[in-house]
């Protein structure tokens, strides 16, 4: 076997591993059927700290008294305000003060006209229930009935709708003279700006502490449940970033630094700058207290009502006779589209908030892939051709090696004869012939290594590029040309329909037919693998030969079900490549017979006349 045959086998090897990796580990779960709240049970409560401590917030296990007169009024027949936004649609309940009901107005469900806008954030009284509470944690001789809770029932005191001209304020004074207010106003993005503030008209020093959480109930209906995507708790803890998934929250122990209340929960203390919530597939809901404002930032799993809960709580304020303290956080409840949230991060001061994306292990690849290719759509208008000139700027940049790489290849099969005589020279001498072979390289300067190199290079670059395409919004329903709606989905045309020319739909992406219902872009793959095979001579050892001639088309149903946009990608490199490797042969004196190779395959595959 020569040393050109070795390094494309290295080729075939190591690529076989990257998709089989991806098969293996990275298949889709289903997601786990999600519980109903009560709405009744308010999640974001204390109970009576003693005279002088700080207070300690717990959890709901327990049901909270009412601090309202009208406690007994549900969550379902509250009052409600709306919420307008060129982003945002719903509303936020006045049971709680609970930012509780969100659509995502630029988005929708699926590709269908009639589709729904996405539902992000839900009430306790439906399924997979989402919503953000923001309250007080009771200190020194307040009590549970002194403090707004999440089944208090606020006065709305100023502004009718919230939009992002027009702010509200709820108000709320219990029987011992505090009065509570919060200002709430939000952005045309996704960023609400909550205010409490306690004025204290007792007469007496009073002691509380700022709080707020996000309550999830049950998994998202849509987790994804793969590897390579994280979806559950997220926080920023000084210069940490911690990710916990459902299931990790689920399975804390007494390991756990310390409970929260009756349950186990991940407590931290953040100095500042930090941030905490949940982050789903291309959503995300954080709780981002003041920059230079230290608190506890709390991750929690409430078995007895399937709850997930992430909290911010600072540390106790006293509030003396005729004070008033004030109290800010920020709640981010959105899409994860990386220029709004690195436009807060900048702008808001906010650290690393475009992390929140998960970029993966190979973030110094697909950070600045995605950048590319962000700016590229921004200036082509079109995802798929911005794919298209990414992979040619890819190309651009590994030329030089590309460029050694084929002239050693141009060389080798120059070298031939020489090879061959030295092989009949050496015969069954493996010490003399590894001798010779490189005393030839040495000679005639060349590598025979070096075709290897462009390969090893692609392999995280694919990766990468599949994280970006994965991972990111600006994939999601983006088309391309003509069939190719959704670049983030796989080819939606079938081979079994003759790609819509029969009257019959293609299968199911998610059926085990999809697997060999392959469409036009994982066809025209096999074809650009094939092609770029063909420059060469088929090597002469059977078996080699075989695994090339079956290499393209395993590609093609192993690549079938994957994104359009990788797909994509993978058929612009293996274009580009084809042309850069021809062309480079032709200039150093060796001229790749395509047709000749393709007939002579043709040739061998054909069985002989039976006699």
């Amino acid at each position: 076997m020569d040393d050109q045959n070795k390094n494309l086998i290295l080729a075939v090897v190591l690529s076989s591993i990257v998709m089989l990796v991806w098969l293996v580990f990275f298949p889709p779960e289903q997601p786990q059927p999600a519980s109903l709240a009560d709405p009744e049970t308010g999640s974001l409560t204390a109970p009576p700290a003693e005279s002088g401590a700080a207070p300690t917030a717990t959890s709901s296990d327990t049901p909270t008294p009412s601090a309202s007169p009208q406690g007994a009024e549900t969550l379902a027949t509250a009052p409600r305000v709306p919420v307008i936004t060129p982003s945002l649609e719903g509303s936020l309940s006045l049971m709680g003060g609970r930012i509780d009901d969100l659509l995502l107005t630029k988005f929708a469900e699926s590709l269908d006209a009639d589709s729904p806008r996405v539902s992000f954030l839900r009430p306790a009284t439906e399924l997979s229930s989402f919503y953000a509470l923001f309250g007080w944690a009771p200190g020194g001789d307040l009590t549970f009935d002194d403090v707004p809770n999440a089944n208090t029932l606020w006065e709305l005191a100023e502004g009718e709708t919230l939009t992002p001209e027009t702010p509200v304020v709820l108000e709320w004074r219990n029987a011992k003279g505090l009065t509570f207010r919060r200002d709430i106003s939000v952005d045309e993005d996704y960023l609400f700006t909550i205010v409490q503030s306690v004025r204290n008209d007792s007469g007496a020093t009073a002691r509380i502490a700022p709080e707020a959480s996000l309550e999830r109930v049950g998994e998202p209906v849509d987790l994804k449940g793969v590897f390579m995507l994280h979806e559950g708790a997220i926080r920023q803890k000084d210069d940490e970033r911690d990710s916990l998934t459902y299931k990790k929250m689920r399975d804390m122990d007494d390991d756990t630094p310390w409970s929260y209340g009756t349950n186990l929960a991940d407590v931290a203390k953040v100095n500042g700058g930090g941030w905490v919530g949940f982050t789903d597939h291309y959503w995300m809901a954080t709780l981002v207290p003041d920059h230079d404002t230290p608190y506890q930032s709390i991750l929690q799993y409430d078995q007895s009502a399937n709850t997930y809960r992430s909290i911010a709580r600072k540390d106790t304020l006293v509030v003396g006779p005729g004070e008033t303290v004030k109290s800010e956080t920020l709640l981010f409840a959105g899409a994860k589209e990386w220029d709004i949230i690195h436009g807060y991060q900048e702008n808001r001061n906010i650290d690393n908030f475009d992390d929140a994306i998960d970029w993966g292990w190979f973030f110094f690849l697909t950070k600045p892939i995605f950048r590319v290719l962000h700016a590229l759509n921004e200036m082509i208008g079109n995802m798929g051709w911005a794919i298209i000139a990414l992979t040619l700027l890819i190309k651009a940049i590994l030329f030089p090696l590309a460029y050694r790489s084929y002239v050693s290849m141009a060389k080798m099969k120059e070298l031939q004869p020489e090879m061959e005589k030295i092989k009949e020279k050496a015969g069954d001498d493996r010490q003399k012939l590894q001798q010779e072979m490189m005393a030839l390289y040495k000679k005639e300067r060349v590598n025979p290594a070096s075709g290897c190199l462009p390969i090893l290079l692609q392999i995280p670059i694919f990766f990468s590029l599949y994280k970006v395409i994965f991972v990111t919004l600006d994939l999601r329903q983006a088309p391309w040309v003509g069939w190719i709606k959704d670049l983030s989905a796989p080819d939606p045309s079938s081979i079994f329909n003759l790609f819509g020319i029969l009257p019959f739909a293609a299968p199911d992406p998610n059926s085990l037919v999809a697997f060999i219902s392959l469409g036009i872009l994982p066809i025209l793959l096999g074809i650009s693998m094939w092609l770029q095979q063909k420059l060469n001579p088929a090597p002469t050892d059977p078996t080699q030969a075989m695994i090339f001639a079956w290499m393209p088309w395993i590609f093609m149903f192993m690549l079938g079900t994957f994104a359009s946009g990788l797909v994509l990608y993978w058929i612009a490199n293996n274009t580009i490549t084809f042309i850069q490797q021809y062309s480079i042969m032709r200039l150093q004196g060796y001229k790749p017979d395509v047709f000749g190779n393709i007939r002579a395959s043709f040739q061998r595959n054909k069985k002989p006349d039976a006699k």
